[in-house]
């Protein structure tokens, strides 16, 4: 239920509407001049006009103690709205907050106006409005935490999936070129692109080159070990590639078995032998078969 101190901001608030969210737009444009190239001058004119009425109505219906209630959905909505939209575009944490913030010297002027001969119902009704505007703000930078974290989570996804590309050398050969470490989410989706690749192409062979791979530990070579009984599940023989020294140092002195697993130390070297496999042959130029 409202209370009759919400009601009363609401009525004088209600009565300036059009000055207030003129007003307040032009503060938003001055204080966010930075982020004016993320968006329109009339993209912002009419977030905060939506907001500006939802909030009148929910003060004169809701208790601004519980912003949680039913009577908040919509500025509940609008402002989540609001904040995931710009955790999208670029804008940073400050800069979404200061939507709702940038909301309180407007609102004071008006009350100051209206309650000029009333000192202490001034001084009732700034808190109050204060308060509720300190909630919504911070509503507001929990929703944009959100999804900024749901934005990076995608762009972290995306990243893994264009570092591990499956690629068609040769009919029945594919290659699957490793940079940086090998984890458990990582080998995952190492495992599910070329699985994929496999069904896709039939290809007998899979090269997987770990030139760019800069340590193997037991887990990563656990990692590979697992990639490579997956493929052959899918009938595709693996050839592990770029094994340099130090790496088959290492694999001997953590004992991992790999004895079953055809191993290069070059990817050229072991294209040569995916080759001879599939029965295909390359010839140098001008030379006869």
């Amino acid at each position: 239920m409202a209370s009759s101190t919400n009601v009363q901001i609401a009525d004088i608030l209600g009565k300036h509407e059009k000055d207030l969210l003129a007003d307040w737009v032009k503060g938003q444009l001055t204080e966010a001049s930075a982020a004016r190239s993320l968006m329109t001058e009339a993209e912002l004119g009419e977030q905060s006009r939506e907001f500006l009425r939802a909030l009148l109505a929910a003060m004169q219906n809701g208790s601004p103690e519980h912003i949680d209630g039913p009577e908040w959905e919509d500025v509940r909505q609008i402002l989540s709205n609001i904040s995931l939209t710009r955790a999208r575009q670029g804008f940073g944490p400050s800069q979404t907050a200061t939507f709702v913030f940038s909301l309180k010297r407007p609102l004071f002027d008006r009350l100051r106006r209206e309650l000029a001969q009333d000192p202490a119902a001034l001084a009732q009704y700034t808190w109050a409005i204060s308060l509720l505007l300190d909630k919504l703000g911070l509503f507001t930078t929990e929703v944009y935490q959100k999804g900024r974290n749901e934005v990076i989570s995608r762009q972290q996804q995306e990243l893994l999936e264009l570092s591990t590309p499956v690629v068609q050398l040769w009919d029945n050969v594919l290659a699957l070129p490793l940079i940086g470490t090998l984890d458990s989410e990582r080998t995952q989706i190492v495992m599910e692109n070329l699985l994929q690749k496999i069904m896709e192409t039939g290809s007998q062979i899979a090269i997987i080159d770990i030139t760019g791979v800069p340590t193997v530990d037991t887990l990563v070579a656990q990692h590979l070990l697992k990639t490579v009984a997956a493929a052959r599940l899918m009938g595709a023989d693996c050839i592990i590639s770029g094994i340099r020294p130090q790496i088959a140092q290492t694999i001997v002195h953590l004992g991992v078995d790999l004895a079953d697993v055809v191993t290069k130390s070059t990817l050229a070297d072991a294209f040569l032998v995916a080759l001879k496999r599939t029965g295909a042959s390359i010839s140098a130029p001008g030379s006869r078969s």
